[in-house]
């Protein structure tokens, strides 16, 4: 919703850059902040971090091109200290597929013994649609709205809720996915721990950059600050 917003977080964005002085920057946030309508809302952010000498590019990024088994692309920030931006490139995507939700989800799906769950990791054969739920604006812990759940169901998940266990032996319907599964299809290791109860650990899921696109962009930043400095060396400055 851009300036009209009350989740809006750019603002407070610049003065936490002017204090820390960062060399770099990174800021993830929703595909339709690239929408044309938006145009006039980036291009202020980007005048406000020139300002404090940064300079500053957006992309868009889909997860799932980066190892994430969930179709889920995010505009993406990138800045740097005038001077460092030139040796900054943008990470290129994997060249394999991400697995499939039931590949990715099986063992979670089976460690109460769920006797269809080597089935319905066969029929669970795609990606996941983005997953939601870490907004102020959502209600309790779900899996998106009738579109959304439409395409869970595609792949045999209930989106009508979230799940505080996995299936037991004779479950007998589409099941739900409990927090460390949507956690897994968003890319954190099984060993993250969330705090506070399901809704509230699912709501800092389904909100996250996922890990695995963060450290590809994250890598790259690194890359381009090592490249400067290395010139740096090489040049005798």
């Amino acid at each position: 919703m851009g300036y009209a917003d009350d989740r809006d977080l750019f603002p407070v964005a610049p003065r936490l850059i002017d204090a820390a002085r960062p060399r770099a920057i990174m800021i993830e946030n929703v595909r339709g902040l690239l929408d044309p309508r938006f145009s006039h809302y980036r291009e202020s952010i980007l005048r406000r971090l020139d300002l404090l000498g940064y300079r500053a590019h957006w992309n868009l990024l889909d997860a799932s091109d980066y190892g994430v088994s969930q179709f889920r692309k995010r505009a993406i920030l990138v800045g740097f200290e005038r001077g460092l931006a030139d040796k900054f490139d943008w990470p290129v995507p994997n060249s394999d597929r991400p697995v499939s939700v039931g590949t990715k989800l099986y063992d979670q799906m089976a460690c109460r013994g769920w006797m269809r769950a080597f089935d319905w990791s066969l029929e669970a054969n795609g990606l996941a649609p983005t997953i939601v739920g870490g907004s102020m604006k959502h209600g309790g812990p779900d899996l998106g709205p009738v579109r959304a759940r439409k395409a869970w169901a595609t792949l045999g998940v209930d989106g009508r809720g979230v799940a505080d266990e996995a299936p037991d032996r004779d479950y007998p319907s589409m099941p739900k996915l409990t927090v460390p599964m949507v956690a897994r299809l968003q890319g954190f290791p099984d060993s993250w721990q969330f705090a506070g109860k399901k809704t509230s650990a699912y709501k800092q899921v389904g909100n996250a950059f996922p890990p695995p696109v963060a450290r590809a962009v994250g890598q790259q930043i690194i890359a381009a600050l090592e490249s400067f400095r290395d010139t740096l060396n090489k040049s005798g400055v």
